[in-house]
């Protein structure tokens, strides 16, 4: 496995690469609790049938062609219920390609 050099946190401890400091822990945790739970969100049965015939439809990953578990909204829709059940903002993916490529995506802009 290939070593990876220590890093400096925003509070300024020097932590090993791959660690979270205290402090992103407490922030992460902060975050998780604001969070509205995925039924809050719109996740709920509705959304697991549209979904389902969604996924029927467009099997593949829209990335890579192999078999899509996920339908990802190409644009965030941040609550906006209108964006949420757009189906043209819908794109089957992988779960590699959603949890990997799309979220470093949403984290660049």
């Amino acid at each position: 496995m290939a070593w990876k050099p220590r890093r400096v946190c925003r509070c300024g401890k020097i932590i090993a690469a791959t660690d979270l400091c205290e402090c992103q822990i407490r922030r992460k945790a902060e975050a998780d609790r604001l969070r509205p739970n995925a039924n809050d969100r719109g996740y709920d049965s509705k959304w697991s049938k549209a979904r389902r015939a969604f996924l029927d439809k467009h099997p593949d990953c829209a990335m890579c062609g192999k078999p899509a578990v996920v339908v990802d909204h190409v644009k965030p829709h941040r609550g906006d219920r209108a964006l949420f059940w757009d189906k043209g903002n819908w794109q089957p993916l992988c779960t590699h390609h959603h949890n990997s490529t799309k979220q470093s995506v949403e984290r660049s802009k």
